[in-house]
């Protein structure tokens, strides 16, 4: 396999894409599944019979938006911060609750695309005029880092979604120690979990009978081929789900059904497959109350209070930050 030095690249895409199929067994990352395409594939995803999730968590802040809305309110005001808004459909539940309640607030979503963030305030604005919204374009942490001199009143943090999900445990930790460490102590922050349940369930809903999924997984092969010059036969690669019950572990594979040799033009690179080699593409962790206890115990976190939909196949955890924590 011909390698290219990591130091003469130029995009994230392009180093990570490297590491990954020069690596065994191989991988690659799930957000470069994210581009205009795979944005398109995961809303039609969200809307299939067997994607439970969207559906759960917009159930539980639909019947919870009161009680909700007054645990994030403070009467000096506060400040609403989303990490990946999305569509933003969950979100204006939340954010119609506040204003109906004339809570004081303004609502800050975070977001690395531009496009994504420009679309959101618009929508937004044109059916709840009344909002005071300020789009802040960047990486997470990036922008939770300027978020630090927010000092001055309450901070709300949203992640919805089960995003965290798409990390390990080591690495999620990471994630909720990074949230805590741009928290005060009173603020709060709102994340959703996909629980344990059914391992049938949660096979189905990574591998839809319409084959979206698959469509969606099999978009990383379409992206390195348009922007990095490759020959991906795609066509070739089956998309294979598997489920863990003990380890609450959904993981998605591209299995090559023949071998194949792959030319990278822009990275000089030449990957082969050999008859069902795998390429691991995603991860989608499951939990119950003892896992996200720990997590956020090392993370210098602690539960304040969960919210579930009515056959607990998700939570949503009301966190804030463990006294003590710098």
């Amino acid at each position: 396999m011909k390698k290219n030095k990591i130091k003469s690249l130029k995009s994230d895409f392009e180093k990570d894409v490297l590491k990954g199929l020069s690596s065994y067994p191989k991988y690659l990352d799930s957000k470069y599944i994210y581009d205009q395409k795979g944005d398109k594939l995961f809303q039609q995803i969200m809307h299939m019979p067997e994607y439970y999730l969207t559906r759960c968590e917009h159930e539980i802040i639909t019947t919870h938006q009161k009680e909700l809305c007054s645990i994030f309110s403070d009467n000096t005001g506060f400040d609403l911060i989303e990490l990946g808004a999305g569509d933003g459909k969950k979100t204006k539940v939340i954010l119609e609750g506040l204003l109906k309640a004339d809570a004081n607030f303004t609502y800050l979503p975070i977001d690395i695309s531009l496009h994504s963030l420009e679309d959101l305030q618009e929508r937004l604005l044109l059916e709840l005029p009344d909002l005071h919204i300020e789009p802040l374009q960047g990486s997470y942490f990036k922008v939770l880092k300027r978020l630090k001199r927010y000092i001055n009143r309450k901070k709300v943090l949203l992640v919805l979604g089960s995003n965290i999900g798409n990390l390990n445990h080591k690495k999620a930790i990471l994630f909720l120690k990074n949230i805590q460490k741009s928290m005060q102590e009173n603020d709060l922050l709102f994340m959703g979990f996909d629980q344990k349940k059914d391992p049938q369930v949660i096979l189905n809903a990574y591998n839809d009978a319409a084959g979206i999924t698959a469509e969606f997984n099999k978009n990383l092969l379409h992206r390195i081929n348009k922007q990095l010059d490759a020959n991906f036969n795609v066509d070739q690669f089956k998309h294979w789900e598997t489920y863990n019950p003990e380890t609450g572990t959904a993981k998605s594979f591209l299995v090559c059904q023949e071998p194949q040799q792959v030319l990278i033009k822009k990275l000089d690179l030449v990957v082969n497959f050999e008859a069902y080699e795998s390429i691991h593409c995603e991860i989608s962790q499951k939990y119950d109350d003892a896992t996200v206890a720990w997590l956020a115990n090392k993370a210098g976190l602690e539960i304040v209070n969960t919210f579930t939909d009515q056959r607990a196949y998700y939570k949503n955890y009301i966190f804030k930050k463990k006294a003590g924590f710098a």
